[in-house]
């Protein structure tokens, strides 16, 4: 009751009403420059890449809470030259201020993650902690708030760990991590669209970034809340050693992950087999690789396999591939009349290529039949080679078939040495 009295009493006072107009006219003129500037922004900056858009885009979120900020701190500054009150414009600017802070930190936290119900949380979750921190600033309790959470706590050691430092660790570290994320995806970016550097070096160098900012991140944050870090020394010693028994493996696929992206002997796109899976590469990744066979299958392929076992790279240095076609045919046909068929029909795909040309030859005398094979050549191995196959199998078997040419099936002679049982006579 006092507190809506002293309200009722502050609003008949004249520097209200002129704290009240100054900040009516600041919202006013920085809500048209931000009209304008927004209108100049999508003209343009749809237009922009890389650092111009990550500028425009940043620029939009926080062009009226800066402008108005910007028109109502000189305000503010006049007044108090002439010793008016000022205590609705503070409040104004603690409420500006968490909306820029609100919006940048959404925008980093967006830019850094990708967007999903934990990002959701996390947003709301950020939101909700400025903003309880400006309302308890404006109740005059954050000073008595902070003392608190400060008092409770217990000593480790030489070190007292507070409720207090808990939470600055905890923000210090998710926003330490957050602008590293950001910053690594910003960097990821301008690596993609540079010319200069092959995708393979792209992965490798944006892998390196993001593990360089995430751990200088975690450093950072520990630093700034007054954690000494050569106290961690001994600690972090012993728990490399079980980390280094215990994540062997995961070791182990990193490591190969970076071998494998600076060697380039693997490369996103490359068409490729490993053991019984043939594919190709859709992401190489610090622990694994992604190959997706012709049915859309994505098989997950630890990258220490790839170092360690035989790897067929069909897209390493020449994408020419040979692809073979094996016929047989009876023993009382033509082999040669069926060889120069089988050359005609080469080139029953428009996918064969004339240089390298292809040939045909023949194998061997099997059981069934003579054994005759076509060999041609592609220069799109990650389309795959079966419609190839099939178009010239087809193309082969019309010509035979108009040319009396037979195709053998298996054929088993019995020879009985012996008679036949007397049941088996008749």
């Amino acid at each position: 009751m006092n507190t809506a009295i002293e309200w009722w009493g502050l609003i008949q006072e004249p520097h209200y009403w002129w704290q009240l107009l100054c900040i009516l006219l600041a919202v006013a003129a920085a809500s048209l420059l931000n009209r304008r500037v927004q209108n100049v922004l999508n003209t343009y900056g749809d237009e922009s890449t890389g650092l111009r858009h990550i500028a425009s885009r940043s620029l939009k979120r926080l062009l009226w809470p800066v402008s108005s900020l910007a028109l109502m701190l000189p305000a503010k500054a006049i007044l108090e030259r002439y010793e008016t009150p000022v205590q609705l414009m503070d409040i104004a600017i603690s409420i500006l201020l968490a909306l820029a802070l609100i919006r940048v930190c959404i925008y980093i936290l967006r830019k850094g993650f990708t967007y999903n119900p934990i990002l959701k949380s996390s947003e709301n979750f950020l939101a909700t902690v400025i903003w309880a921190g400006v309302a308890l600033h404006l109740l005059g309790w954050l000073p008595a708030v902070m003392e608190l959470l400060d008092s409770v706590g217990l000593n480790i050691g030489e070190s007292r760990v507070t409720v207090l430092s808990s939470i600055q660790l905890v923000l210090m570290v998710g926003l330490a991590f957050t602008l590293a994320l950001w910053l690594a995806g910003m960097l990821s970016n301008w690596l993609k669209n540079s010319e200069h550097v092959t995708p393979s070096m792209q992965i490798g160098f944006s892998k390196f970034i993001r593990f360089l900012l995430l751990t200088l991140a975690f450093l950072i944050a520990l630093n700034a809340v007054g954690i000494n870090l050569g106290s961690l020394a001994i600690f972090g010693g012993a728990l490399g050693v079980g980390l280094g028994f215990g994540l062997q493996r995961i070791t182990s696929n990193f490591i190969s992950g970076f071998i494998l992206v600076m060697d380039r002997s693997i490369k996103p796109g490359d068409v490729i087999t490993v053991g019984d899976k043939y594919g190709w590469v859709e992401e190489l990744n610090a622990r694994y690789l992604v190959v997706r066979n012709r049915e859309g299958v994505d098989t997950l392929i630890p990258n220490e396999n790839l170092i360690t076992s035989e790897v067929i790279n069909w897209s390493y240095a020449d994408k020419n591939v040979r692809v073979t076609v094996d016929v047989q045919i009876s023993y009382g046909d033509d082999p040669e009349q069926a060889m120069a068929l089988m050359m005609d029909c080469a080139y029953a795909s428009p996918r064969v290529l004339h240089d390298p040309v292809p040939s045909v030859r023949m194998l061997a005398f099997e059981d069934s039949g003579i054994a005759l094979q076509l060999r041609i050549w592609i220069a799109d191995p990650q389309n795959g080679s079966g419609a190839v196959r099939s178009d010239v199998n087809l193309a082969i078997w019309r010509a035979f078939k108009a040319a009396g040419i037979t195709i053998p099936f298996p054929q088993r002679d019995l020879h009985i040495k012996s008679g036949l049982p007397s049941g088996l006579t008749n």
